[in-house]
């Protein structure tokens, strides 16, 4: 699984269109797009901001991780 994979199925997850999930997190319909479609993969801080949405791992969704876990189990 790739980056943009792990950002589509959290976000399906979820039940949210990538407009809702782009206006919860405040980022661009456009960006979410780029990601999902594997034109752009989210920087740092981007990364940090899905990972506390979601409640994942960084490592998660940078495919560093083969399992879902949450932060919560981590600590």
């Amino acid at each position: 699984m790739e980056t943009k994979d792990v950002i589509k199925e959290l976000r399906n997850d979820k039940g949210l269109t990538q407009a809702e999930l782009a206006r919860k997190l405040h980022f661009s319909l456009s960006i979410i797009n780029k990601w999902e479609n594997g034109k752009k993969v989210p920087n740092t801080e981007a990364v940090k901001i899905l990972a506390w949405y979601f409640d994942v791992t960084t490592d998660y969704i940078l495919c560093m991780e083969d399992f879902r876990k949450t932060k919560s189990t981590t600590k």
